[in-house]
């Protein structure tokens, strides 16, 4: 059910908000003189001993004489857009853990449309329906959202791109949470194919037996291990009419992932059904794109299998050659993403696209860097970093940018092969793994690769309130929008 969006422009009248079910206030930075429910606030404020500046990080809750609940905060524009989306969310969270039918939203003093599309973004994002195995399920759509006090001058807030980029989003969030046994690389790429007939993309796969035909070593190497052989590589394409650009995106999608021979310990093996967090991330910009109408051409390929451990499972020090004539020295079987990742990027740059972005959760080396606060991202154009960097601050998704010195591969020599697959050492395994993936890019393509350290964070992260955070969805549909 598509929740329904109403604006209301101009002054507010408080009298139609106050006795809302479910409201939200969003304040300005300094305190105004005529506060909406005034005297529950006051109150309220006194007894959690809270001053009105720490409104903009510790939003306020209360039940209201009449049954309702409200929560207040301030935006304030001199924080970062994480900040405010994060102070959103904590607002929010309350009242939507209620699964009302309709909440009201009312801008409070000088705020202008960003405030209002912030406030929406956050609302919709989590309200959306995600995976749930328990036999109570009390999730109930949230039908209407209704915002007052946007400036009667302001430009219309583009509701038709921030529910295309919720939409993206939640796809990514709802595929990475099923457990293992409900997405197996058959079971997805089922989900694929019917999602390519309803959006009208072009649909193609490579399976098991093609891609050994055609000599793709690397990603065969680490799929063949499992029973059944179901792996594939999946290809979709959004081809829309005067498309200005050609894009390429390519996510992992493993499954889950044991470590292979070089088996997990149990406490590293918990959630690695999300080690397909990263082909999710793709869809997800995939149908973002696709229901915001961008005009730009999209390849989108996912590198869909499991790392399983068999007598056929491959191992330390096989010699694999990968699709494009390169020999790899196997070192760990647990760095099997960078394996499946350069047969799949190989493929992406023989169409010739102007940019490819990869996805993947590829590195404990990278959480180690960043916690998952943020991610990472590196690539071999540095004016392309810069941007995209500056659009996740834009969007309230955080990148670093990461050394990618061609010093570094000097780590990956190897006495009997091309290259090694990476070292037994952790020290700058996410630059390693990086410089790795370039060397099965075919010509000189434009190329970002992020590695989703932010994936998942306990208690939710920026906007989006559940762990699996549906991270850089926002980020790459903004750039891509951008570079159109």
């Amino acid at each position: 059910m598509s929740t329904k969006i109403i604006y209301n422009h101009g002054h507010i009248s408080y009298i139609q908000v106050e006795k809302a079910s479910h409201s939200l206030y969003i304040l300005p930075p300094s305190k105004l003189n005529d506060l909406p429910l005034a005297e529950v606030f006051a109150a309220r404020m006194k007894r959690r001993k809270l001053k009105y500046e720490d409104l903009a990080k510790t939003p306020l809750t209360a039940d209201l004489p009449h049954g309702g609940l409200a929560s207040w905060v301030v935006l304030d524009d001199k924080k970062s857009v994480f900040e405010r989306q994060t102070a959103l969310r904590k607002a929010l969270q309350p009242l939507l853990d209620e699964y009302p039918d309709t909440l009201t939203i009312a801008l409070c003093g000088n705020h202008g449309k960003e405030h209002a599309e912030m406030a929406v973004y956050v609302a919709l994002v989590n309200s959306a329906e995600l995976p749930t195995r328990k036999k109570k399920n009390e999730f109930r759509p949230l039908k209407t959202i209704s915002v007052f006090g946007t400036k009667k001058d302001s430009a219309k807030p583009d509701d038709t791109f921030i529910r295309a980029v919720v939409q993206g989003n939640t796809l990514t969030r709802q595929l990475t949470m099923l457990p293992p046994n409900d997405l197996t690389p058959g079971i997805y790429r089922e989900k694929v194919k019917a999602m390519a007939a309803e959006h009208g993309w072009k649909h193609e796969e490579f399976d098991m037996k093609q891609l050994r035909k055609m000599g793709a070593g690397a990603f065969v190497a680490v799929a063949q291990g499992s029973d059944p052989l179901d792996a594939a590589i999946v290809h979709l394409t959004y081809t829309p009419k005067r498309s200005r650009k050609h894009i390429a995106l390519v996510g992992k999608g493993i499954c889950f992932d044991t470590g292979g021979h070089n088996l997990k310990p149990a406490r590293y093996m918990n959630g690695m059904h999300e080690d397909m967090n990263g082909s999710a991330v793709a869809l997800g910009i995939l149908l973002a794109a696709t229901a915001a109408k961008l005009p730009v051409k999209i390849d989108c390929w996912l590198a869909i299998a499991q790392n399983h451990i068999s007598a056929r499972a491959y191992k330390q020090n096989d010699v694999i050659t990968a699709l494009n004539g390169t020999t790899i020295e196997i070192v760990h079987t647990d760095a099997e993403g960078r394996m499946v990742l350069a047969d799949t990027l190989t493929l992406a740059s023989r169409l010739k696209p102007e940019l490819i972005m990869d996805f993947a959760t590829l590195t404990g080396s990278m959480a180690v860097a960043l916690g998952d606060r943020y991610s990472g991202i590196l690539g071999n154009d540095p004016e392309l970093l810069c941007k995209a960097v500056g659009i996740g601050s834009l969007v309230g998704e955080r990148i670093c940018a990461f050394p990618f010195d061609a010093d570094y591969e000097a780590d990956l020599d190897s006495k009997i092969a091309d290259i090694k697959q990476c070292t037994l050492d952790s020290e700058g395994d996410h630059i390693l793994a990086a410089r790795f993936l370039a060397r099965f890019i075919v010509g000189d393509i434009p190329w970002l690769h992020m590695d989703l350290s932010s994936s998942n964070r306990k208690g939710g992260l920026g906007a989006v309130a559940s762990d699996v955070t549906g991270f850089g969805v926002a980020l790459a549909v903004s750039l891509i929008s951008k570079l159109i």
